[in-house]
């Protein structure tokens, strides 16, 4: 019985500093909209600013005084993030705030590189709080204890401010309605700024408690964020409520899994996410999601008509002479133009997901890492030559695709995103831990192509045509009438559905499709490298493929490689430098504000503009 009662206090204070994070990144979206990817971030920087202040406020009051002040400071700079960025992309659609919030990301990492370092900082520990209290013989430490208590007066406090004061009742008419708020005379800017930097306060507040338990590094921007979205989709975006039941319950759940299944700890939290939202589709206390005025990718624009003869004899000479790289170019340059043909395939796939169907994924990395593993695993367990893992790959991440598609398309906006996000970290785990199988965190190397095509010019050819193949067909289906079928069901659904389309068949389609064609791309990644490994599924790849599709022009046909192309080489030659994220990030920002249609779309006016 003590056992039990210990692991549960164990649970619940680690349910604490998540809560505190989670309920920041819940008042945000309940009244913002804005799915604020870089809450992690600021998170992060609350346990920086905080380490930083507890070196030079003394005792147990400068301590506690340090974390509180840590909040404030983090709410300020959230405030100022908003008045300064975000501010400019309320209107727009889903995808590009997201993207602007990726950005906000890339900088602040960067910059707390440039102010703290490379290295970790412990954490000191709370003053008479050291060690442990006895219950029922077994140990708990005195912080968690602490943390504990803390956590139900932050929520006292928050159901207090939100229900007792004007600015509560504000926030709760803008969490039902914006429109009807702003039409009742309310300023929403000052309104969104505030919710933003009382969520950013809390994110940082959360980040300075639990540097007791750990510290401060470059990485916990990402390690937190995974979690607290799981925490904030269970529990239903916008509901604080929700969220703190939800933390609990993850939190508890994930300290019996570490004493009871250790094999599948970094499984079960997304287990439990897709669980619940099989059953709620919008969390345990959320209400059903209001799409945006504008979507997700945005309004409609022109139609999208094929290439005229001097863009398509433009192109082909640019594929001539791509294709004959290999009697002029270095071995550094066929190394890395297979790596961008490659990349520029799988971000063509996602393209046609987000342009033609309108779906924002968060996991598309599973299918181009399912599409490398499972060529890997083909070749390593069933012998299988180059050329039949080539054909398999997509098929199977096509069969996957088709799996996840079928549960993630129940669910729409945000939550379809991050149901996909918890599929791909299910495999991500599955990988990972089944190590005697996958090769777990150490991957799977020596797998490499055919004799006929082990050469780099070989080998750049066999990517060349396959990849080159992958994107025309993508642009071939885009004109076909599941293209036109797509963008009507995209663009209106009641509509569509009206005039006898089935749309959620068509969604489930596209998403199939998409998912080959990322596995192609994962196939010929691996035997490319020679090697694969996890992190081909990690949430970080499948931004990187929302990077490039926002930067190439979500509605155009020609975004998704385009994009992938800059991106890549842009990434070869910025990673050279110290501080290339930051650079990286505020180039986002500058696509995001001035030329929201991209690289393809900003070419494309400005090439009407000269000819009118």
């Amino acid at each position: 019985m003590g056992f039990f009662l210990a692991q549960i206090l164990t649970g619940l204070a680690n349910a604490g500093a998540l809560f505190m994070v989670a309920s920041g990144l819940s008042l945000i979206f309940g009244v913002t909209r804005i799915v604020n990817f870089a809450h992690g971030s600021f998170y992060m920087l609350g346990a920086y600013i905080g380490y930083t202040l507890m070196q030079v406020l003394p005792g147990a009051v400068g301590f506690w005084g340090a974390m509180l002040l840590a909040g404030v400071a983090v709410g300020v700079i959230g405030a100022f993030v908003e008045m300064v960025i975000l501010r400019r992309v309320y209107a727009a659609p889903e995808l590009f705030q997201l993207v602007a919030t990726f950005g906000v990301i890339l900088i602040v990492q960067d910059l707390a590189l440039m102010i703290w370092g490379p290295e970790d900082l412990l954490g000191p520990r709370a003053p008479g709080l050291r060690g442990v209290v006895r219950i029922m013989g077994e140990p708990v430490p005195k912080y968690d204890l602490v943390l504990i208590g803390v956590t139900p007066l932050v929520a006292l406090g928050l159901w207090a401010l939100i229900t007792k004061t004007r600015f509560g009742i504000l926030v709760r008419a803008a969490t039902q309605d914006r429109e009807m708020v702003a039409a009742l005379g309310v300023n929403q800017r000052w309104l969104f700024t505030g919710t933003f930097g009382l969520g950013c306060a809390l994110a940082g507040l959360g980040g300075a408690l639990q540097l007791p338990q750990g510290g401060a590094d470059l990485l916990m921007d990402f390690t937190i964020l995974t979690s607290v979205f799981v925490v904030v989709v269970i529990g239903g975006m916008g509901s604080l409520p929700g969220a703190y039941l939800a933390a609990v319950l993850i939190s508890v759940l994930g300290v019996f899994g570490v004493a009871y299944l250790p094999q599948s700890t970094l499984a079960l939290t997304f287990v439990v996410m897709v669980a619940v939202l099989m059953w709620r589709p919008f969390g345990l206390l959320g209400r059903e999601e209001v799409a945006g005025e504008a979507g997700q990718v945005g309004p409609p624009e022109d139609p999208i008509r094929p290439a005229g003869w001097s863009v398509r004899a433009g192109v082909a000479l640019a594929l001539l002479a791509l294709g004959a790289l290999p009697l002029y170019g270095s071995d550094f340059a066929l190394v890395l133009a297979t790596d961008i043909l490659i990349f520029c395939l799988f971000a063509a796939s996602l393209h046609f997901l987000l342009g033609q169907a309108g779906l924002v994924s968060f996991g598309h990395a599973a299918f181009y890492g399912g599409g490398a593993y499972a060529a890997a695993l083909l070749v390593r367990h069933a012998g299988a030559p180059m050329e039949l893992a080539l054909l398999l790959a997509p098929l199977i991440a096509g069969l996957l695709a088709l799996a996840i598609g079928w549960v993630s398309l129940r669910a729409t906006g945000v939550y379809f995103a991050m149901l996909t996000l918890a599929f791909a970290q299910l495999l991500w785990s599955l990988v990972w831990q089944w190590a005697e199988f996958t090769g777990g965190s150490d991957g799977m190397v020596g797998i490499w192509p055919a004799d006929w095509a082990g050469g780099n010019a070989a080998f750049f050819w066999l990517a060349f045509v396959l990849c080159v193949a992958g994107i025309l067909v993508l642009r071939h289906a885009a004109h076909a009438p599941l293209g036109y079928a797509l963008r009507a069901a995209r663009d209106n659904p009641a509509r569509a559905a009206a005039s006898g389309l089935a749309v959620a068949r068509l969604q489930w389609v596209a998403f199939a499709f998409a998912g080959a064609m990322a596995g192609l791309a994962g196939g010929l990644f691996v035997f490319a490298k020679g090697s694969v490994f996890p992190n081909e599924l990690e949430i970080a790849r499948s931004f990187d493929a929302l990077i490039v599709v926002f930067l190439g022009g979500v509605k155009t046909l020609s975004g998704g490689w385009v994009g992938g192309a800059v991106f890549e080489a842009g990434t070869d030659w910025l990673t050279r430098f110290e501080y290339w994220r930051l650079a990286l990030g505020l180039t986002v920002l500058f696509i995001v504000t001035l030329a929201p249609q991209g690289i393809v779309g900003a070419a494309r006016r400005l090439w009407q503009r000269g000819r009118s």
